[in-house]
């Protein structure tokens, strides 16, 4: 019975940092994106967002209480309604289920121009899920509430 238990202890033992190391890697793609999903939003970059991080089958619940679509926030970046003289993001958790990431944490975002609270600090809880299909990664959904305005 020992035998079996050490032999139990030594497989698990070399695999487990292959595992972790597979976690890592997917982590660190979802960061990377996380970053260039921030960025190009802050930019107003839609060659990087359109069918790329944005899937064309994304949902939103906006942080103005409404659920839309990926076309409706394309109209809203084409508008000039997400527009921000800075846009933060903290990660603090990601979770990952087969082909999904699911990630949360909070927003800090200036507005600026016609957006709503433009020229206040807006902070905001996220949640973003991510599909891994086809090769690459892209947010089918994404969830952001208001918490606090400054």
């Amino acid at each position: 019975m020992k035998t079996i238990a050490l032999l139990f202890f030594v497989i698990i033992s070399l695999i487990c940092p292959f595992l972790l190391a597979a976690q890592d890697v997917r982590e660190a793609e979802i960061k990377r994106l996380e970053t260039l999903e921030r960025e190009s939003v802050l930019k107003n970059d839609s060659t990087a967002l359109y069918g790329k991080i944005w899937s064309p089958n994304m949902v939103v619940n906006t942080p103005a209480n409404v659920v839309g679509t990926v076309e409706g926030t394309k109209a809203q970046l084409r508008a000039g309604n997400l527009n921000y003289l800075s846009f933060e993001r903290t990660i603090e958790k990601i979770t990952f289920n087969d082909n999904l990431a699911i990630v949360m944490g909070g927003e800090i975002i200036k507005p600026q121009g016609k957006q709503m609270n433009a020229g206040k600090t807006v902070s905001r809880r996220f949640t973003h899920v991510w599909l891994y299909k086809n090769g690459q990664w892209s947010i089918v959904a994404r969830q952001a509430t208001i918490i606090k305005v400054e």
